[in-house]
């Protein structure tokens, strides 16, 4: 699948069209009350509004569709353009890097990282399963992330 640029009319690039001040559209979303009830909750969980955790999660699952790059052997683990427009793999809908999941493991437990960072034991599970599989690329996103924090002399 060809990436797109964020500057074509087809395509919706939320950091891109963020950044260059993009005029929004106004849509009308007809919710059942249970998913809306859902989505008010983790919106409030994540500290954001309504609107913008919709907007979120639209754009997460466009992005990851449009790039073609969510593993289907992971459900649960999607990809998102961070500030520097690098797409990152990330727990679905939580925001939560898959790194940071790796990061804390080296020490702690799937059951006390799931408890710090209000996760199911299964979505850390699946994180660091994710890992186990994508290894490469997720250590080359620690290496970037320490590379870029202050060295104490």
């Amino acid at each position: 699948m060809q990436l797109l640029d964020g500057k074509n009319d087809v395509a919706y690039d939320v950091v891109y069209n963020i950044r260059n001040e993009v005029i929004m559209t106004r849509y009308a979303l007809n919710l059942p009350n249970s998913l809306k009830r859902d989505a008010e909750r983790l919106a409030k969980e994540q500290g954001v509004s309504l609107n913008q955790f919709i907007l979120w999660s639209v754009a997460e699952k466009v992005g990851g569709l449009l790039q073609d790059l969510d593993d289907p052997n992971f459900p649960n683990v999607t990809y998102r353009r961070g500030a520097s427009g690098t797409p990152t793999p990330v727990l679905r809908g939580t925001g939560i890097r898959i790194q940071t999941i790796v990061i804390a493991f080296e020490d702690g437990s799937s059951a006390e990282i799931a408890e710090d960072y209000d996760l199911t034991k299964a979505q850390v599970e699946e994180a660091l399963s994710f890992y186990e599989a994508h290894r490469g690329e997720i250590d080359a996103f620690i290496q970037a992330d320490a590379a870029l924090e202050p060295k104490n002399e």
